[in-house]
């Protein structure tokens, strides 16, 4: 054996000591991972978004000292395949959830399927202290639990939705119980619930979820050695439309009944992020806390939400329905005061987290979206000439869309093709089909390729929408992608 010399060994005990130093570095380094979800919020309902009436200042000052993201967009524009994409880094029609669980009691024992790993499990087994407050709606029993998904903690309700007044939904809940009315009782009205265990509410359900996040980062900050994870899931401005009095009197301007109660019903989500982000400064975490703040898709203007200057609204694969407002803030590392006009997807927050946690991402793991950590750092296009997609079946035929770059191709009546450069028209009120008509085909045929991989929905929302879709041979592809319409034949290519 070769023996050796003295400096050999020093400067090779050197090297590994360093090792090990940068390694651990890096480790203490890893940021908190704070998501806040809002629940059918409007593009325009947050000031750095451009509402004209509804003031957020403690979500307008992060965005400022961070970058704002204008083409963001969710995986769909309902609540439960939209959250499943932001879960799993896939498109929900990947496994079968392309529509909401179904209401029945406890979701009908279904969820969304273990094989599809989460996020939060994969932080979890990277060290991360997890939680998970407020909405779920990723299922309800057993292995689809949140506390059996990737979540130490979990604090909220499992279902789609909630009502905000305990002085309402307790009185409702308890009559309705004493009645023997059990498995029936409206979801909305049943008691939150703290990993497994039912809880008393006594609050507006908003501030109630605002101050278990904050007691959930004053836990985090008794071990400085373990990074956090928080998905904290608001479920306001979400039907039904309850705001407190007081929160509604910060608008004198608005008249409108249902504006005034929707912008006390967002206000309430701005005074929760002010005191997170006063715990976040309190303990020590602020600096190296990755906020990311957007909705799970578009708002419902019938109930006083603003989409301008998009078109659509939820449900919709126009802009409206599933372009979302979005920020990343992080003062060690995202640019301040900067805004980011490439496209993004809700689906690249998993490759993204798990890149800054360094987590490792399991070897089969499928993803569908990417980490563009360095792109938003850069100001560069993290997917140049490649497609976000958006699919919503309807009765009897499915809305699609698609952007890549500039364009975007959408068909929202299951017969024709629209084009328009989203870059400069959001509103999509030009269309361009006929101008570029090769743009259209290339993307449409881009489309139907990745449409045709997709799953048969596991689950329908209501019984009626399974008959349906069985009744109309769904989900007819074949019709959707034809770029033949009724008013106008095929599309000429010159």
């Amino acid at each position: 054996m070769k023996k050796l010399s003295l400096s050999k060994i020093v400067l090779a005990c050197t090297c590994l000591i360093a090792s090990q130093v940068t390694i651990a570095s890096t480790a203490n380094e890893r940021p908190n991972i704070l998501v806040i979800l809002t629940d059918d919020m409007g593009y325009a309902d947050v000031g750095f978004n451009g509402s004209p009436d509804i003031k957020t200042p403690s979500l307008d000052q992060l965005a400022e000292d961070g970058t704002m993201m204008t083409a963001a967009y969710n995986a769909h524009p309902f609540c439960g395949p939209s959250r499943a994409g932001i879960m799993t880094g896939r498109y929900p029609h990947k496994f079968g959830s392309q529509f909401n669980l179904p209401t029945s009691d406890r979701s009908g024992g279904l969820g969304i399927p273990t094989s599809e790993v989460f996020i939060s499990e994969v932080l979890q087994d990277a060290g991360y202290h997890t939680g998970a407050i407020g909405k779920w709606h990723l299922g309800e029993d057993g292995d689809f639990h949140p506390n059996n998904r990737g979540f130490d903690d979990f604090y909220g309700f499992l279902n789609g939705g909630h009502d905000y007044f305990p002085s309402q939904f307790k009185p409702q809940y308890e009559k309705q119980r004493k009645q023997g009315l059990n498995h029936s009782i409206f979801h909305y009205l049943r008691p939150l619930e703290y990993n497994g265990k039912e809880v008393d509410v006594n609050e507006y359900l908003t501030d109630a979820l605002s101050g278990q996040a904050v007691d959930f980062i004053k836990d985090s900050a008794s071990d400085k050695d373990q990074p956090f994870f928080l998905y904290l899931a608001y479920n306001a401005p979400h039907s039904p439309m309850q705001a407190k009095e007081e929160d509604m009197a910060q608008f004198p301007d608005i008249k409108d009944k249902k504006r005034k109660t929707y912008a006390g019903m967002v206000y309430a989500v701005d005074r929760g992020v002010k005191e997170i982000v006063q715990t976040l400064k309190d303990t020590g975490q602020y600096e190296n806390t990755l906020i990311v703040f957007f909705s799970d898709n578009g708002g419902k203007p019938n109930l006083g939400a603003n989409n301008y200057p998009l078109r659509g609204r939820k449900g919709s694969v126009l802009e409206g329905g599933y372009r979302t407002p979005m920020f990343f803030h992080w003062p060690k590392k995202i640019p301040k005061g900067e805004t980011f006009t490439f496209p993004i997807s809700t689906l690249d927050l998993y490759p993204t987290f798990a890149e800054l946690a360094g987590a490792e991402i399991p070897k089969n793991k499928k993803l569908d979206g990417k980490n563009i950590t360095s792109s938003l750092i850069a100001g560069t296009n993290p997917r140049p000439g490649e497609m976000i997609y958006a699919v919503r079946h309807r009765n009897g035929f499915s809305e699609a869309a698609a952007r890549k770059d500039n364009w975007k191709i959408v068909n929202v009546s299951g017969n024709k093709w629209q084009l328009f450069d989203v870059e400069i028209d959001s509103s999509e009120s030009n269309d361009l089909s006929k101008e570029y008509p090769l743009v259209v085909r290339e993307m449409v045929a881009e489309m139907e390729m990745w449409s045709w991989t997709n799953s048969q929905p596991a689950w329908f929302h209501i019984h009626a929408e399974g008959t349906l879709w069985r009744e109309k041979a769904m989900p007819r592809f074949g019709e959707t992608f034809s770029l033949k319409d009724k008013a106008d034949n095929e599309l000429n290519v010159h």
